[in-house]
């Protein structure tokens, strides 16, 4: 399936569809009681998701949305985990799966314990440039989005990605 820049492909609080992006990148917002949205995660190509589902459902934590254009498998959850009991070797794939997470989460700290701010942007910039090829952070990401993901205020981003302008170093 092909989902396009800012459609859904899930909600917060439904249960349901496993999914793995072929291509593309998506994000996982949560909406507090308040109706504050909060992005908490970026997914990348060839992960699984909902990571909390892949060996028991469980209501989605977030909704995601679509960066870019993504690619996307739809996968059975009754096959998925009809084949999980038949063959207990696929949680190794799993664990895998999980593993790289956790490190992709680990570098998201790094982000965070940045001591300047200015380093917790270009960190980030540089992570994503990765997965975004020619396209720039502040095409997929709002202001507000990278301030949440790196513990900034939407203002300081704002003065930051003015000053790397200024610099002529904001095309990380």
């Amino acid at each position: 399936m092909i989902i396009h820049k800012g459609e859904t492909l899930f909600r917060q609080g439904e249960t349901g569809g496993l999914y793995r992006l072929r291509s593309g990148l998506l994000k996982i917002v949560r909406v507090h009681e308040d109706g504050t949205p909060t992005l908490v995660n970026i997914i990348v190509p060839e992960e699984t998701i909902p990571h909390h589902s892949l060996m028991s459902p469980s209501p989605n934590y977030g909704t995601a949305i679509a960066l870019v254009t993504c690619d996307i498998e739809t996968i059975s959850p009754e096959t998925w985990y009809r084949d999980l009991e038949q063959h207990p070797e696929k949680f190794r794939a799993i664990a895998r799966q999980l593993q790289d997470k956790l490190r992709m989460m680990q570098q998201r700290i790094d982000q965070l314990t940045e001591v300047t701010p200015a380093m917790k942007l270009v960190k980030l910039q540089r992570w994503m440039h990765h997965y975004l090829g020619s396209l720039v952070l502040t095409d997929v990401l709002t202001q507000e989005e990278i301030g949440q993901f790196i513990g900034l205020r939407r203002e300081t981003v704002n003065r930051l990605l003015r000053e790397q302008v200024q610099r002529g170093t904001n095309l990380l």
